[in-house]
């Protein structure tokens, strides 16, 4: 088995205790649920692949992506799930 060369890492830690690599980050051509795009925001902000990687990869717009990482921050994972939106987006 050969491994790309990257100067990127392939695995972290995250805050929580979990580990995040490579292989867990979603398909090109995946369905977005609230737990992918945690792993997405994650990924980007612990360093695990670059922002513009990310965009590239998933075909996101850096608005959505950086509202992802906002949702996150202030409310966690729940934020990120369409059916509660309304729930967690500013008047």
């Amino acid at each position: 088995m050969f491994l790309k060369k990257t100067d990127a890492p392939r695995t972290v830690v995250l805050p929580d205790g979990r580990i995040l690599s490579v292989a867990d980050l979603p398909p090109e051509d995946t369905r977005w649920v609230a737990s992918r795009k945690e792993t997405v925001v994650n990924a980007v902000s612990h360093g695990l692949i670059r922002k513009d990687e990310a965009l590239r990869r998933w075909g996101l717009s850096e608005e959505e992506l950086d509202g992802w990482a906002i949702a996150v921050q202030k409310h966690g994972r729940a934020a990120l799930k369409v059916t509660a939106i309304q729930r967690f987006r500013q008047p």
